[in-house]
Parts: structure tokens; sequence; C-alpha cells
């Protein structure tokens, strides 16, 4: 009997033709929307917590607060000095201390000039290993620069493909900096950063020559010694700068972030960004919910008739109620179908344009079985229970008015 209910429904379909694919088009846009949408936010969310997974859980980075928009310490009334990375070196707990500097700069390469940022290299060698190690650079061509390398810069990687100069950028050649010329010594294969494959390393010596930069730095990395006092030390260092520089609690100039606060911060927004994304994709759905119950009652009225004879012949109001929901739930089933894939269609689509853009491979889109299967019976569930009154409706005909009709 269900297989009857399933090939009546079905036969039904195909005979309204193009009124079923609209009705169709209208759930199959609201669970593509959810599929992508839902997919890209959980790319983005791969992306940006896989920058945070690579991080060193023993390490706080401290710098000021801005007034403005900017690179960090660009736009802050007060800078870090050497005197505040003294302080934070003696304070117990702290292993080492690693003062950077970024800032933007004008390059000159082939002919052509563009604005872009530069980054410092610390001049000791153990900061230097250091700062390699901790942002996980590998070098794809030439070297990296040692702390006697005067005049020397390592290229991001996506900065070396030329885009900017309509030319690659190789080992070997010259970039004018702020009007002043630079070797090329090494090009970046990566980084843990992909910000980090569009700046220019330097050494801290010259960067703070060309930039006319005095005693400050933008911002501070300390590694603590022991890293499940992570959260100890950092407010030892809160407490030491603001006794220096005799600052109120909750009025200070300065920052000091653990990997464990900025992860946090980032999965809150990314949370938010994910139930904006479903509010919107369930309006998408109600949408097409209310095509597929007016599709229904329009299925109704025509086949007034129809339902007359079934009745007639004997069959039970429950029978004809079948007909419909099955009928209605097709119509979600196949939107959810096509939407899904293409949903997820159009997530990967949106991923490789992002990765070809940023140069990098950080934006994945996963198949997500779970969430496909989740979409597709939602969708069939919508399509039920938005052909529920119409059925209701349909069941309840007289046999004679019915007839009649």
């Amino acid at each position: 009997m269900i297989s009857d209910y399933f090939f009546l429904a079905f036969k039904n379909i195909r005979k309204k033709g193009l009124r079923s694919w609209l009705t169709i088009l209208g759930i199959f846009i609201g669970i593509a929307v959810v599929v992508s949408l839902i997919s890209l936010g959980a790319g983005l969310e791969t992306a940006v917590m896989g920058q945070f997974g690579s991080l060193s859980v023993d390490k706080l980075t401290i710098q000021n607060k801005g007034t403005g928009f900017g690179p960090p310490g660009s736009t802050v009334v007060e800078k870090l000095t050497e005197e505040d990375s003294k302080i934070i070196s003696g304070v117990d707990g702290v292993e080492i201390v690693i003062e950077r500097l970024l800032r933007v700069a004008k390059f000159e390469y082939n002919g052509v000039s563009t604005f872009s940022y530069l980054v410092s290299l610390p001049e000791d060698k153990k900061k230097l290993q250091l700062a390699y190690t901790a942002m996980q650079m590998e070098i794809k061509e030439g070297r990296f620069p040692e702390i006697d390398d005067s005049g020397k810069i390592l290229v991001g990687k996506t900065l070396a493909k030329g885009k900017n100069f309509d030319k690659e950028i190789i080992v070997g050649k010259k970039i004018k900096i702020n009007d002043k010329d630079f070797e090329v010594i090494g090009i970046l294969d990566g980084a843990i950063n992909a910000q980090l494959n569009n700046v220019i390393f330097m050494g801290e010596k010259d960067f703070k020559e060309i930039l006319d930069i005095g005693d400050e730095y933008d911002l501070i990395a300390a590694q603590v010694e022991d890293q499940d006092e992570i959260v100890d030390v950092a407010k030892k260092i809160e407490d030491e700068l603001r006794e220096n520089r005799k600052e109120e609690i909750g009025e200070e100039s300065f920052s000091v972030e653990t990997p464990l606060q900025a992860f946090s911060a980032v999965s809150t927004i990314l949370n938010m960004i994910n139930l904006i994304v479903v509010g919107i994709a369930m309006i998408s759905l109600f949408v097409g919910a209310i095509g597929i119950a007016n599709t229904m009652y329009t299925s109704v009225l025509e086949r007034t008739r129809e339902i007359g004879i079934m009745k007639a012949i004997g069959a039970k109001n429950s029978d004809i109620m079948w007909i419909f929901l099955i009928e209605s739930g097709l119509l979600g089933l196949v939107g959810g179908i096509v939407g899904a894939l293409m949903g997820l269609g159009g997530a990967m689509l949106v991923s490789n344009l992002a990765n070809q853009a940023l140069g990098s491979d950080l934006f994945i889109i996963s198949i997500n079985y779970s969430l496909l299967l989740g979409a597709v019976a939602f969708s069939f569930f919508v399509g039920i229970i938005s052909g529920v009154l119409p059925a209701m409706q349909a069941s309840k005909l007289n046999v004679v008015d019915a007839l009649r009709n």
C-alpha cells in the first residue's frame, strides 16, 4: 500500500512538470544556502583555528592599545620601549623576550612601486632563531637572514610571485625599500600565519634606519618558562608595567594577551557568525516551505474530482492524506538533494577562489556527510510539514461535492 502512495505521488509530481520544478526551486535555494554558508563557516573556522592551533601556548604578546587603524604600535600614544622590554625580561617566569616592529613601507621593484608591510627580525642570534621557530617559516629559495646580514631581506612567497610588480622576485635581485636598495637573500615557502607570506623581513637595525625609528617597538613577545604558569606570568607583567606607567587597573594603555585569550575571542566571533548564517538560511527555508504549501493547496483544488473518484471506489480519508503528504515530502526531498549538492559545490568554488586570492591553501572545505544528510532529511521534513494542511483539506472533502466539481 505504501508503495502505491509513493507511485501516485511521484506520478502527480511528474504530471505537474514545470510547476513542480518551480516549487522545488524555492526549497533547494534554501538548502543550498544552508549547506554552502555552514560549509564556508566551518572552513573559515578551520582556517582561523588552524592558525591558532600551531601557535605555542608558552608565549605572551604585549602591545599598546591603538588609537585608530594601522599596524600594531603605529597609532598608539605611548609606545613600547626598551625599558618595557627590560621590565618584562625581569619578571619571574619569563625565559626570553623578543621585540618586534611592523610598519608599512614603500617597495619598488621592476620599475613598479607599491606599499606593503615590513617586519623586523631580532639582532640577537638566540631571539632570531626563536622567531623563525615560532613562526614556523620554511625557505623555498635562498636562506634565512642572519644577524650580520645588513642590507639583506627575506620575501614572503605570495609577494615574491610578483603580481604587484608584473615580474617574479627571485633570490639575488634588489628591491628598493623607502628609496634604499636591499638584496633578496631568501624566499619563504610558507609561515604559520598566511599574512606573513605578503611581507618582507629585514634586520631590526636596517628597519629602524630606513624608517627613522628610535627607542620603540610595536609588540613584544615573551616566552615563559612553564606554560602552565602563563596566566600568572601575564598578571605579573601587567602589574609591573602598570606600576611603571603609573596607571590604574582598567585604564591600561597596553595589553598582555595569552594564546588562550586570542583563541577564545576568535572562537566567540566565529560562533556568532555561524548563528547569523543559520538564521539567514532558516528564512530561505521558510520561503521554500510556503512555496510547497501553495503548490499543494493548488493541487487540491485542481484534483477535487480525482479525489472524489478515489473516495467513491473505496479510498479512505487516511489514504488521500498519505498521498498528499508523500507528494509534498518528495518535493522537499528532491529540493534538498539538489540544494545540498549545489551548496557544497558553491562552497568549494568560493574556497578555491579565496585560496587563489590569498595565495595559500588555508581555506579548505571538507565534505561533511552529516551536514548533507541532515539538510536533505530536514528538507523532506519541511516538505511534509508544509503539506499537512493541504492534505487534511483534501482528505476531508465530501465525495458528492468532490464529484460534482
